[in-house]
């Protein structure tokens, strides 16, 4: 029995702001001397990055070239300040999201929907986003709700995995799963290197799909195979712990080598599964955590630049939105409408040094 994305809904917060400008506010807020200004200057230019948007609305810059809380450099906001505006924001991306994908499928009605998966590693609340989407979308109150929280960039793929295993179960099982992430809101007030890192690529944005085993009545992704591994060399190099300001990432410079160290082990049995090799891959959804992971990939798979294309695309336009970023790389391959049976990987990296990866087909209703 054949499983399906049937559709991809994307939703970003108002604000927005041009990195050049976000690298000029941090040369000034967190360039002490001339040193950390150039390595500010280097980090942003060579991010990949064009613009992100935020929840946050004096993420914008306001007449005083102030970036964040009001341009409280000295004095963080506290874990529970930020948590507060991630509870009333996540909230309205997290329905948003669900209301684009009943709203754009004419064949799946919120009467169809039996679970309803909720992703997302940047705050918390209870009752949770899951619970605020059966409310705002009308959805049956007998709906199974579930929540992945804490897992990282790469928590979209668990999930997936989870909604396939609903719909295998009940063929009638229809899934809605959403990612949500507010990475803005835990912007770190100093200049080490691993905090310029993230501070430089992470950004707002909500992603989501409708999955189930009914035959789509339009274009659509059919799941074929899920891979993980885990690169234990990478434990220190990506981590995300709570502080007393903030979550606090930690994002070193050996992340691209790391993982191009591992890729091959991931992508092996996908290849042995299903007899392929790298050449019988048409495009690749790879979760653009920077431009250097993209560059190392690209290099190591010695793809052509249009294979990965999509990836760098939402990573010019978006950033880095954790969970939700590889979601938005498949809607811009969902859209580019290949012909039917082509193969593409989706692959996202997080903490562990985690990476899971699947394959998936383009399908076309007869």
């Amino acid at each position: 029995m054949g499983v399906f994305i049937h559709d991809i809904a994307t939703s970003v917060p108002p604000y927005s702001s041009d990195q050049r400008h976000i690298r000029d506010v941090m040369k000034k807020f967190l360039g002490s001397d001339r040193k950390s200004q150039a390595i500010i200057h280097r980090i942003y230019n060579q991010s990949g990055i064009e613009r992100r948007h935020s929840v946050i609305e004096d993420f914008t810059p306001n007449e005083k070239g102030e970036l964040f809380f009001n341009g409280q450099v000295k004095n963080d906001p506290g874990t529970s300040a930020r948590n507060k505006i991630y509870e009333r924001e996540a909230k309205k991306l997290f329905v948003d999201v669900g209301r684009k994908l009943l709203a754009d499928n004419s064949s799946i009605s919120s009467d169809d929907i039996t679970h309803v998966i909720t992703v997302s590693c940047t705050g918390f609340f209870a009752p949770g986003p899951d619970f605020e989407i059966v409310k705002a979308l009308q959805l049956k109150p007998t709906t199974q709700r579930f929540h992945v929280g804490f897992m990282g960039c790469y928590a979209a793929f668990p999930a997936l995995k989870m909604a396939e295993s609903f719909c295998k179960a009940d063929p009638n099982a229809t899934v809605l799963l959403v990612c949500a992430e507010l990475c803005t809101i835990h912007f770190q007030f100093n200049n080490e290197v691993d905090n310029l890192l993230s501070g430089s690529v992470f950004a707002d944005g909500a992603s989501g799909l409708l999955i189930s085993s009914k035959e789509p009545k339009k274009t659509a992704f059919q799941i074929k195979q899920f891979a993980s591994s885990l690169a234990p060399n990478g434990e220190k190099d990506m981590a995300w712990t709570i502080g007393d300001n903030g979550f606090e990432m930690i994002l070193s410079t050996y992340v691209p080598d790391i993982i191009r160290e591992n890729l091959n082990s991931v992508i092996q049995p996908l290849y042995e599964q299903y007899g392929l090799q790298t050449k019988d891959i048409d495009r690749w959804a790879i979760h653009p955590g920077g431009r250097s992971i993209l560059d190392k990939v690209e290099e190591t798979l010695e793809l052509h630049p249009e294979q990965i294309d999509a990836s760098r695309k939402v990573l010019a336009n978006y950033g880095n939105m954790s969970s939700a970023t590889v979601l938005f790389v498949m809607d811009e391959l969902l859209r580019a409408d290949l012909p039917s049976g082509k193969n593409i990987i989706g692959m996202a990296f997080g903490p562990g040094l985690t990476i899971e990866s699947g394959l998936f087909t383009m399908y076309h209703p007869s």
